[in-house]
């Protein structure tokens, strides 16, 4: 993938879109040759859009199947996911490194760092100076101690939603 400067994403909010943006664009990146790190944080890797995203050559990182959501973890539970989120973290920033000019996906990333499971310093390399790697951010807010340092800002915001409706999550549209 041809650019001469990589910028860093942003999309957050409480509407439904800010996985599926990002692997959209993931997708148009492959389309076009370039390579892709796509690393989700605080899920347990069975979203619909995981495996054909591996299938097209991306480099997939999740947690575990059994990856609780943080409001029914133990105290135990959310050091061990701690652990675990970091190691993703971890081996993004290396595959992504492997990679000069890929996309770098944080998928929830923003979440997993304002919830604790991720130290702010530890996002400090995709945020400072030039960018290597055109970042992707996703979550819930737009802190700004991140919001100030992206290129594009994004915010999802559900008007309406089946949720709301008592209508649980689908497979293939809400995961």
């Amino acid at each position: 993938m041809e650019t001469t400067r990589y910028c860093r994403h942003l999309y957050y909010g409480s509407g439904k879109g800010k996985t599926t943006a990002a692997a959209g664009l993931a997708l148009r990146v492959l389309g076009q040759g370039g390579q892709v790190v796509f690393a989700q944080f605080l899920k347990n890797g069975c979203s619909g859009e995981l495996e054909p995203l591996r299938r097209l050559g991306a480099q997939v990182l999740s947690g575990p199947p059994d990856q609780k959501f943080t409001f029914a973890m133990t105290e135990k539970e959310k050091a061990e996911s701690a652990r675990i989120q970091q190691d993703i973290l971890a081996r993004a920033i290396r595959l992504a490194g492997e990679r000069p000019g890929c996309l770098l996906v944080l998928d929830e990333g923003v979440d997993a760092a304002e919830k604790g499971f991720l130290p702010r310093q530890s996002l400090a390399p995709l945020l400072e100076g030039e960018a290597r790697w055109e970042v992707v951010f996703t979550g819930h807010s737009a802190p700004g101690w991140l919001a100030e340092r992206m290129d594009y800002l994004t915010r999802m915001e559900a008007e309406k939603h089946p949720y709301r409706q008592g209508l649980g999550a689908r497979a293939g549209i809400e995961y």
